[in-house]
């Protein structure tokens, strides 16, 4: 019987190889990663924390968990977002210009802090990379989507089971 001890395991590890993986393609294949993936990447690495922190037990997930589900709520606007972005005519819209905002904010001052994990160097709009058809916020888009689902039944289970 799958419980929500697992499927926060799964999501730690879920959420650990998409760190993984968005790392190991930006260097195999010489990525510029923009705000938004860096962004997206961060959200990751916090998700993996507090879905390894749910794991510790049920007290821990009642506050871990719904930070969680909040965290991949994010993601979702994030990656939704860019994807529009990636909808757009060439050279029609950039996710640059104006006044930087938190997002902008914060990967730059990561940037300023561990450039090569965190230096953004690409644009939002631009595709780099299609695996299947998908752009990577499109695949990132899917991922949080299935994290937020999964959280969600993880807490809902949990719930149900503490009555």
């Amino acid at each position: 019987m799958i419980t929500p001890r697992h499927v926060w395991m799964l999501l730690a590890l879920i959420c650990t190889g998409a760190v993984i993986l968005s790392f190991g393609l930006t260097a195999w294949l010489d990525l510029n990663p923009c705000y938004l993936c860096i962004f997206q990447r961060t959200l990751f690495m916090l998700l993996a924390l507090l879905a390894a922190l749910a794991v510790l037990g049920q007290a821990v997930a009642r506050v871990s968990g719904p930070l969680f589900v909040l965290g991949c709520g994010i993601g979702i606007g994030a990656a939704a977002y860019q994807t529009w972005l990636q909808l757009q005519p060439p050279g029609s819209i950039s996710c640059l210009g104006g006044q930087p905002g938190p997002i902008e904010g914060l990967v730059e001052w990561l940037g300023q802090q561990m450039p090569t994990l965190f230096l953004a160097t690409g644009f939002c709009e631009d595709k780099e990379l299609t695996i299947v058809g998908l752009s990577l916020a499109n695949w990132a888009l899917a991922a949080f989507a299935v994290c937020l689902a999964a959280a969600g039944w993880a807490l809902w289970r949990s719930r149900r089971a503490g009555r």
